[in-house]
């Protein structure tokens, strides 16, 4: 049932004044430090006929998967936990370790020795043919061209540009397709908003500036590169050169994740109530229309999940992994459960947000799901709820994993 009526946003402060405060953390395209590989083995690999692969992060290990049979091909040494993000490239995938991002190229196989050096390596974002990587212990925010790796064949990273806040803080960052930079705004405490940025041959100048996003994380981009923010208190919409803020029905109203389709307006969040709730099972969603710029909260009527168990797919609809083992087909247009597919076994909620637990990705039109009771992944084609495919046992649980979406 509906928790809320719809509700229309509230304008938020814009400014066009030149950015005082991001003068002295702007920077130029040069090339980016970091360790390169001795041999050019990426040319090598190129020739490797390409298929989609599955990176998949377990306690110590990275692994690479063939992601038609879910087949290990290959396994690396890692850190203990790492986070993986795919490129855009249709080959790569960032490993996030305590130096930066490595680069894991899924064809050749090889954890290459790239690496976009980051202090406290946090948040990637691909849109509009950039890559963007945002580093939480500096708050410089690092872009390249999403096909420049695979340009380069693996001998050495491309050509960045890179941009540093006024005070490190977790952030996220997105270029759209004009080149504006949408950046978070916050310090070390806390963060309060975002900011659009201009660029130029040797700065950017503000376009519009919001203070009403505390807590801000997160983001996605809807169709016609709506690009939204998730607040403690609602969420914040950038899009036209202007910023708006979505308020929630709750004091506390927490979306810490967007998970979006470029060909929809309808944005569906995470949400979380209240403040003071162990644990992190969510009930609640939020769904957004960008396009008629509403705003709501939809109860799941005894569905629970978490932030790792959401995807779009087929149709734009959303499909949300439940803890009772089946994945939850979600009409973001409706906001009704459409239909239930079980794939796994029930499950409870981790007690820590990096403790291995069932979670789903997607290239598309299968999903890729953490079946941590039974260290394996499954793959279950979306559309129509089918599981196509089940690894062997892994060395561990799976954790964390990537598609090298193209």
């Amino acid at each position: 049932m509906r928790k809320t009526s719809l509700r229309k946003p509230t304008l938020a402060v814009a400014g066009s004044v030149a950015a005082l405060l991001l003068l002295a953390g702007c920077g130029t395209a040069s090339e980016a430090g970091g360790a390169t590989s001795g041999e050019p083995t990426g040319d090598a690999a190129a020739a490797v006929e390409p298929s989609e692969r599955l990176a998949v992060s377990v306690d110590g290990s990275v692994l690479v998967l063939d992601s038609a049979t879910l087949e290990v091909v290959e396994e690396f040494s890692s850190e203990a936990f790492t986070r993986l993000n795919a490129v855009g490239d249709g080959r790569n995938v960032l490993v996030t370790t305590s130096t930066g991002f490595q680069v894991l190229d899924t064809q050749a196989p090889e954890l290459t020795d790239l690496e976009f050096p980051a202090e406290a390596a946090g948040h990637v974002v691909r849109h509009g043919g950039k890559t963007v990587l945002y580093a939480d212990g500096t708050g410089e925010t690092t872009i390249f061209d999403t096909d420049a790796l695979v340009e380069l064949a693996g001998a050495q990273l491309p050509e960045v540009t890179t941009h540093r806040a006024d005070a490190a803080h977790h952030g996220v960052s997105i270029v759209l397709e004009d080149g504006t930079l949408v950046t978070t705004v916050g310090d070390a405490t806390s963060r309060s908003g975002a900011v659009a940025l201009e660029p130029h041959d040797d700065h950017y100048d503000e376009i519009a500036i919001s203070d009403e996003c505390p807590g801000i994380h997160g983001e996605g981009t809807a169709q016609d590169e709506a690009v939204i923010f998730g607040c403690e208190n609602g969420a914040l919409l950038y899009q036209d050169g202007a910023f708006e803020k979505f308020t929630a029905p709750d004091a506390y109203g927490r979306m810490g994740n967007a998970y979006v389709s470029e060909t929809s307006p309808i944005v569906v969040g995470d949400y979380k109530h209240d403040p003071d709730a162990e644990g992190y099972l969510l009930h609640e969603v939020a769904l957004i229309d960008t396009a008629a710029r509403t705003y709501e909260v939809v109860e799941l009527d005894g569905v629970e999940y978490t932030w790792r168990g959401v995807v779009r797919g087929p149709e734009d609809l959303a499909y949300i992994l439940g803890t009772d083992g089946a994945i939850h087909v979600l009409d973001p247009a409706s906001g009704e459960i459409t239909a239930a597919h079980p794939v796994i076994d029930p499950w409870q909620g981790p007690s820590d947000w990096q403790e291995p637990h069932p979670a789903m990705t997607t290239d598309g039109e299968t999903a890729y799901i953490a079946d941590v009771a039974n260290d394996r992944v499954i793959a279950v084609d979306l559309a129509t709820g089918e599981v196509v495919a089940e690894s062997e046992a892994l060395p561990a649980a799976p954790n964390e994993m990537a598609v090298n979406l193209g």
